[in-house]
């Protein structure tokens, strides 16, 4: 299983950028997939989650209204398209793969990881 993602960048306050996520292996569409983020001297955390089954998205309290993760089956690809960014948005953000029937808001159950994509959004 590989994730790969992609789509970071340099934004101003306000901006928008689309993160990536390209999933090789037999996970996607039964896995749930989910983004988390880590900020220089920060514990990782939960960005946001889509669990296939019922299609159950799920976002932290900081991102809602403002991210939205979406998933693509013919590209096995998922998505997290960021608007009204905020430089406390900064992190490197990563993607990541849980088991189906388990909690997607939690780090502990994602045991596939890709590699970061770096964001950083100026003030």
């Amino acid at each position: 299983v590989q994730l790969q993602a992609s789509g970071g960048g340099l934004v101003q306050a306000g901006g928008s950028l689309r993160l990536s996520c390209a999933a090789s292996g037999r996970i996607f569409g039964r896995y749930s997939m989910g983004w988390f983020r880590q900020a220089p001297g920060k514990e990782r955390e939960f960005v946001a989650s889509i669990s296939w089954t019922g299609g159950k998205t799920s976002y932290a309290d900081s991102v809602v209204g403002r991210f939205t993760i979406s998933g693509d089956n013919a590209k096995s690809t998922i998505f997290l398209q960021m608007n009204s960014l905020r430089p406390e948005d900064t992190a490197a953000y990563y993607c990541a793969a849980a088991p189906p029937g388990y909690d997607a808001t939690a780090l502990t159950f994602y045991n596939y990881w890709g590699q970061g994509t770096q964001v950083t959004v100026s003030s």
